[in-house]
């Protein structure tokens, strides 16, 4: 009996059919990259002060300067303060003048802003007490990706890849489009949890399907494509914010392209190993044909005629992490490491408004760092192991952070830069922990342990930094950024044993997975 493998290296691992699947996921990938950092471009902090237009009725003639003077206290630099005013009264304007207003209140009729584009924060008021509702935003996108892999994880596994992408990238573009006609915030938060929700359904799934239709040799070049194209999305978001500062332009601009992808309801095969366990036989085979012919390849007689019915190993639970010593230790610390990881990704990445520099040169600098680190980490784990290389690469990343804490305020260069290096660690991690955790555990109980990442990893990304990094001394958030990924590497590579070069993969809770084959690149996931 031949397998779907066997027919795979027939018909060819990595011939133009893979290639052009691979090819159908990369606009995907670089939708994910705009909608997991574009709100940091619609929120730039901008100058504005209280509403006291109230005094116009009183004194129609004033100049801006001297209503402003009359109306707006000061702090403790001379500026006008910008969340509260004079409280108003029923005073003509020489009395005002004469005596002053001393009272003060929060501003009650709204802010004033720059005459510039709208954004976010200045069409819905993101300022002083809703200053917060900004993270909040942020937070709730985040859980919505979190929502997502609890949603289409499963149900790709019930009702196939295909129709998971399909359903996700729907959802993505009306949703996605639908942001930049919201009339609230609160709306704008519930449309934004749904495109978290659909960008985990596309990452999980549409990777899935590629790397089912190619061969293990081939299977990096599919990974590492798409990992590398979350990177140029990085970069595209920064050239589309510097030209587009009207957000809801943006988001149209970096939704609209997803439409594109509804082509693939004519061009998207389904999995021929998912049909195969599902007893899908003939469509299986259909599809194998096609992928002989589009390769240009013959099938041996009767190879397809062998194809049976693939006997589905029952997957083991949540439970099953925790029921063995050896396992529970594996989990609870690459649980750690996964927090960690995604605890000093998302800090930095989401607070590129925050290091002094030009925001769109910055983001373009994180972007491009990526795609070297993401190349970078396949050639380390072969030369170090995967253990050496995830303590040193969280290490770098938390003592980074911990040195910007020393940095003088007045060079942002230096605190960008260093940024920059631990962007580039956290990234070349993150792939290094996909690697790491597919060989450490047994193949029954790996897709528990994909519902429990997202559950330890996806919190890890919801730190409300920009509201820290706004509301107390510049230098405090970078120690609490830097102790944990510190923490998270020496726990790797004390309590984890080095994954072996060349041992077989269990496949058994009894002897739960810590001995693995050679790096196996090919379990590269992404994961944003």
């Amino acid at each position: 009996m031949s397998g779907v493998g066997e027919i795979l290296k027939a018909i060819g691992d990595f011939g133009p059919f893979q290639k052009r699947l691979v090819l159908l996921t990369l606009i995907p990938c670089l939708s994910v990259a705009f909608h997991q950092f574009c709100q940091l471009f619609m929120v730039l902090d901008v100058p504005h002060h209280c509403d006291t237009s109230w005094i116009r009725t009183v004194g129609p003639n004033l100049t801006q300067e001297e209503q402003l003077n009359l109306t707006l206290p000061r702090d403790a630099d001379g500026e006008y303060e910008q969340c509260s005013m004079y409280s108003p009264v029923d005073w003509d304007l020489d009395s005002i003048v004469a005596y002053g207003l001393n009272a003060t209140q929060k501003c009650s009729s709204g802010w004033v802003y720059p005459a510039e584009p709208p954004s976010l924060l200045t069409e819905f008021d993101l300022v002083c007490d809703r200053k917060d509702l900004n993270d909040i935003g942020q937070a709730i996108y985040m859980a919505g990706l979190l929502l997502g892999s609890m949603i289409f994880g499963p149900l790709s596994d019930r009702i196939g890849r295909r129709p998971v992408i399909l359903i996700s990238v729907i959802l993505q573009g009306l949703f996605g489009l639908g942001i930049a006609f919201v009339p609230h915030f609160y709306v704008y938060m519930a449309f934004r949890c749904v495109v978290g929700a659909s960008v985990s359904g596309i990452t999980m799934t549409i990777l899935s399907l590629a790397t089912e239709w190619i061969g293990v040799s081939s299977r990096p070049k599919a990974v590492l494509t798409s990992h590398c194209c979350f990177a140029i999305g990085q970069m595209i978001l920064a050239g589309l914010s510097y030209g587009i500062r009207n957000w809801r332009l943006l988001e149209i601009a970096g939704s609209a392209p997803i439409l594109v992808v509804f082509f693939y309801i004519g061009v998207l095969p389904e999995s021929a190993r998912w049909l195969v366990t599902k007893g899908r036989i003939e469509e299986a085979k259909k599809l194998l044909q096609k992928a002989a012919a589009t390769n240009k390849r013959s099938l041996p007689e009767g190879l397809l005629e062998q194809l049976k019915p693939e006997k589905q190993t029952k997957s083991g639970s949540l439970l099953d992490l925790f029921r063995k010593k050896h396992l529970r230790k594996v989990t609870l610390i690459m649980s750690c490491a996964w927090f960690v990881n995604s605890f000093v990704y998302y800090g930095l990445s989401l607070n590129v408004t925050n290091f002094g520099l030009d925001i769109y040169l910055t983001q373009l600098a994180f972007g491009a760092v990526e795609i070297p680190a993401r190349v970078g980490c396949i050639f380390t784990l072969q030369w170090f192991g995967r253990r050496k290389t995830q303590t040193v690469l969280l290490l770098l990343s938390g003592v980074v952070c911990l040195i910007i804490t020393g940095i003088p305020e007045d060079q942002p260069l230096a605190t960008t830069i260093l940024a920059t290096i631990g962007k580039f660690a956290a990234s070349a991690s993150f792939s290094t922990s996909y690697v790491y955790t597919a060989e450490l555990f047994p193949t029954v109980v790996r897709p528990a342990w994909g519902c429990a990442r997202c559950r330890r990893g996806r919190p890890g990304s919801w730190p409300r930094w920009s509201g820290s990094w706004g509301s107390t001394t510049r230098p405090s958030p970078w120690p609490s950024l830097g102790v944990p990924p510190c923490w998270g590497g020496c726990s790797v590579s004390c309590c984890l044993r080095p994954a072996a070069w060349s041992c077989r993969m269990t496949r058994r809770t009894a002897k739960p997975g810590l001995r693995s084959t050679k790096m196996a690149p090919a379990a590269l996931r992404m994961d944003r």
